[in-house]
């Protein structure tokens, strides 16, 4: 996993001051850093009948559906407001540096449909719990979850001790 983390760069103060950004498009472009991304974050889920991966925008559309085609499932983008055509379902969450929205098509999960959430980084623990909201309308509450995949994690306080034991499900390849 050290050769994953080689391939992350580190921005200091983008998109705005005091923030470090980590920047996975340099582990995307890297052909073995990328396949390794990808089999680690898909293997704790081969064979255990996820039938959509959900990737949240943007980097969680690339590696989720990547995910996705690893293990036979199908694939639900969950977006920022406003850029899906039909009926959605919407979850407001919280950022180290703001705030935001998540939605995704009212009719995107089926009752019964075993879901995995991917997403390149997991900061807070805000954005899957929201996707994981967004992810649960009404029409679904059968929808079972295996949990999420992610990258990297930054070690903010929030997104260790308390979140992290709630949240045992998720596979953290870095």
């Amino acid at each position: 996993m050290e050769l994953l983390k080689t391939h992350i760069r580190h921005v200091p103060d983008f998109p705005k001051p005091g923030i470090l950004f980590y920047d996975v498009t340099t582990l995307l472009k890297d052909p073995q850093g990328f396949k390794l991304a990808i089999d680690s974050m898909s293997e704790p889920y081969r064979g255990s009948g996820v039938t959509l991966v959900v990737g949240i925008e943007s980097r969680g559309f690339i590696l989720g559906s990547a995910v996705a085609d690893r293990i036979g499932a199908g694939f639900v983008p969950v977006r920022k407001l406003g850029k899906l055509p039909a009926q959605t379902v919407r979850a407001s969450y919280d950022l180290e540096y703001g705030s935001d929205s998540l939605e995704m098509h009212r009719d995107a999960i089926e009752k019964g449909q075993k879901v995995l959430i991917v997403d390149d980084l997991l900061a807070t623990g805000h954005v899957p719990d929201r996707a994981g909201g967004v992810e649960r309308p009404r029409e679904a509450p059968g929808r079972e979850g295996p949990g999420g995949a992610a990258v990297l994690s930054r070690q903010l306080p929030v997104a260790s001790s308390r979140w992290r034991r709630a949240h045992r499900h998720w596979k953290l390849v870095t």
